[in-house]
């Protein structure tokens, strides 16, 4: 961050104790910490049958979880149940907070759940957010996931601590 996000006034550094040089804006008289945008992603479980749902979302080829941006007031749990609803039109019947990963491609601080699900009916999929959904098994979700990336991380934790 190079301006100040409130008066626009270019930053300096200044020593701020126990945090080290931090930006600083001499008009406002504040210090500016980083500013990065938050997001839930979810590896969306369904236990009775051991299934994992990825998608594909804006025309391209490759299968991720499902993701999206904390709105300003919402906390994580609810951004993760509303953005599987919209996405999916599934509920979430229990959440459980897997790790979080920073994604300096978009600035991004990713927070990752496991949402366990009930229903596997994708009948109630917004196809304007989402191109494609598909069940896979443990292992199949595995191989189909994008490769080198921020969800293929997510997804091998849950599976290390599933024991696959």
């Amino acid at each position: 961050m190079k301006y100040c996000c409130e008066c626009s006034t270019k930053l300096t550094e200044k020593y701020l104790e126990g945090e080290g040089l931090i930006p600083y804006c001499e008009k406002c008289g504040c210090f500016r910490f980083p500013v990065f945008s938050t997001a839930v992603s979810m590896v969306v479980f369904h236990p009775e049958t051991k299934m994992i749902l990825l998608i594909r979302q804006y025309g391209k080829a490759d299968n991720i979880l499902v993701a999206g941006y904390v709105n300003k007031g919402e906390c994580a749990e609810q951004t993760a149940a509303r953005e599987l609803r919209e996405e999916t039109g599934l509920e979430i019947s229990r959440l459980v907070y897997n790790r979080s990963e920073y994604f300096p491609k978009s600035n991004t601080l990713m927070l990752n759940f496991v949402c366990e699900v009930r229903d596997r009916d994708l009948s109630g999929i917004n196809f304007k957010e989402v191109d494609q959904a598909q069940w896979f098994t443990l292992e199949e979700a595995r191989l189909n996931i994008k490769p080198d990336s921020l969800a293929k991380r997510f997804l091998e934790d849950f599976l290390r601590k599933q024991g696959v």
